[in-house]
């Protein structure tokens, strides 16, 4: 699992280890609903990083800032 750590350059610096893997992403969407799938690391930018999940009901590619993993509200590991 990606660690939590206090600053923003640690955490982009953890996704970008990942980049081209499989990883495992949580999503705590608010009010005790959690999302989780499988997908692919595709992209790291400087502001964001995007997800292609492996599953169909998914459209497209998904995308999640840095500071949302920060935060806590989503968690990505690299997948086993």
């Amino acid at each position: 699992m990606i660690r939590q750590s206090r600053n923003l350059a640690a955490v982009k610096r953890a996704i970008q280890t990942c980049l081209r893997s499989k990883v495992d992403v949580t999503v705590n969407l608010g009010r005790n609903k959690v999302l989780s799938y499988r997908g692919e690391l595709s992209g790291v930018y400087p502001a964001l990083f995007t997800v292609r999940p492996d599953d169909e009901r998914f459209l497209g590619k998904t995308s999640y800032s840095y500071a949302e993993v920060l935060s806590g509200s989503v968690k990505v590991k690299r997948a086993e």
